[in-house]
């Protein structure tokens, strides 16, 4: 199925996968629990959305080839992706045609912000996927309950890695940047849909923009209640530690560790070897105005 129509034909989409995944599940569920390791290199980046008002040399035209740059020069095998509109989304499909992806907007198809997630398509197969959203109705699209006026989501796929014939989760999300309660609730109900509806015994990276600082209630929520782990403090080797990921466009330091707002999170039997916030600019110009986090990480089974 084209990835055009898994955002304009959602419902029929979804029925589709579903079939296919219960032969992929029969295929692959006989792999779960092998001796094997998945290497992983995985990244958060969010965009900054498309406007009118960002000015040159950080429009998104200006932007976009920087952009494509610095995922060839990486080369994350999955990666997810905030604040980027429909438009966004293809021109970055279109510049890595290695990569497939799944989204939905915010405000349902292709309206609004997606939680896009990118995939070596050559490597690795969805065998589920679904969307919901960050509110005391998390099933109804574009749904806001905590005093957040925009709505906030979840975008999460279960993978098998044709490779090793296993199988993970990745969850991409983008709490809201001014609702302290928005910001606890939502991470209180990605903890409860993980524990209820994630298979136990898979591994789940959870990529993010959080909009809030390490030790705060929502990070400890998902680190302590949760049992995610923040990758950036499990990592063997940490680059760009003085850093944060906020940089607005102006700031190289990225406002400091304690505006380290962009995050990769695990759970499962997850370790890393090698974690860096990327402060790559071209020219004076800054890719988006959030420094990409960027994650080796192996997954153990």
């Amino acid at each position: 199925m084209k990835k055009v129509s898994i955002v304009f034909l959602l419902s029929f989409g979804l029925l589709l996968g579903n079939l296919f995944s219960v032969a992929s599940e029969a295929f692959a569920s006989e792999n779960i629990g092998q001796a094997s390791n998945v290497d992983l290199r995985t990244m958060t980046f969010n965009l900054r959305y498309l406007n009118t008002y960002d000015q040159s040399p950080h429009t998104w035209e200006e932007r976009r080839p920087t952009i494509r740059e610095v995922i060839r020069m990486e080369r994350p095998e999955i990666f997810g992706t905030q604040e980027g509109v429909y438009q966004q989304v293809m021109d970055i499909d279109a510049d890595l045609p290695e990569y497939d992806w799944i989204g939905e907007g915010r405000e349902g198809g292709t309206k609004g912000e997606f939680m896009a997630i990118f995939y070596k398509k050559e490597r690795f197969t969805p065998l589920e996927y679904d969307h919901y959203w960050l509110s005391d109705t998390p099933d109804q699209v574009g749904s806001i309950s905590w005093g957040n006026t925009i709505p906030r989501m979840v975008t999460w796929i279960k993978f098998l890695d044709r490779k090793t014939n296993q199988q993970f989760y990745f969850v991409n999300t983008h709490f809201d940047h001014q609702s302290a309660e928005a910001r606890e609730k939502s991470a209180e109900l990605i903890v409860k849909k993980a524990k209820e509806e994630f298979n136990p015994e898979l591994p789940v990276i959870l990529t993010g923009d959080f909009n809030t600082a390490p030790n705060s209630v929502p990070y400890q929520i998902l680190t302590s209640e949760g049992a995610f782990v923040d990758l950036w403090m499990s990592a063997e080797t940490r680059i760009n530690e003085e850093l944060g990921t906020f940089n607005g466009f102006r700031d190289p330091t990225g406002g400091g560790p304690n505006r380290r707002i962009d995050w990769i999170l695990s759970k499962g039997n997850v370790t890393t070897k090698t974690i860096e916030i990327l402060d790559y600019r071209k020219n004076g110009q800054y890719p988006s105005d959030h420094y990409p986090v960027i994650a080796d990480v192996t997954l153990h089974y």
